[in-house]
């Protein structure tokens, strides 16, 4: 997303609470290289089942949220008593997800909510390495976070890198490890910092 642009695809969500580093180093400029884990999930994401009560691809966009996306697959049911029901279901390639994720889900249940003018309360969260698929109450807590990380993220500017992830494992397997350099830099803030001192 660059400087002026209306709506926040809803994946960059994801990214930014991932590491709102990386996502600057994404958005501004075009740093993200394709390595293992991203081939995988392509490929996991293009092989997927094509089973009957999906919609697939279905892409929605909300002024009023801010929000744009695609959303993976919908799963259609008739239900007797409520009629027929549109639950998101958003893929990813690991065997556990993290509160990012579920954060992602809950802005796909957002803009489908604006979509059908109904309330959308839950989604799923399917895991290839577990080949399972887990309910997501989509609460408060969620709906907040997404407004959260909406305003965050259109505040970004080019000129104000965010911090370093507290967490350095995500380090490892970063698609711009090689641009945002965090050993590197903080070694060499190190040295700056030493030299202010002397």
């Amino acid at each position: 997303m660059q400087e002026g642009d209306d709506l926040v695809n809803v994946g960059f969500i994801n990214q930014y609470l991932y590491c709102p580093r990386r996502f600057y180093y994404i958005n501004y400029f075009n740093t993200i290289e394709m390595n293992y884990f991203l081939k995988d999930g392509r490929l996991k994401h293009d092989n997927q089942s094509r089973r009957g009560g999906w919609i697939r691809d279905l892409y929605l966009r909300s002024e009023k949220l801010g929000l744009h996306g695609k959303i993976d697959v919908l799963e259609s049911k008739n239900i007797k008593s409520v009629g027929i029901t549109l639950t998101p279901i958003e893929r990813k390639r690991g065997s556990s997800y993290h509160d990012n994720d579920e954060v992602q889900l809950a802005a796909y249940c957002m803009l489908l909510e604006d979509y059908l003018g109904e309330s959308v309360r839950m989604g799923y969260l399917y895991l290839f390495g577990t080949n399972e698929r887990y309910a997501i109450s989509i609460t408060d807590w969620h709906r907040n976070k997404v407004r959260e990380v909406v305003k965050a993220i259109r505040k970004m500017a080019i000129d104000r890198i965010p911090d370093f992830t507290e967490n350095r494992n995500k380090c490892e397997k970063c698609s711009t490890v090689q641009y945002c350099m965090p050993e590197e830099t903080r070694m060499l803030e190190g040295c700056e910092q030493e030299g202010l001192k002397s």
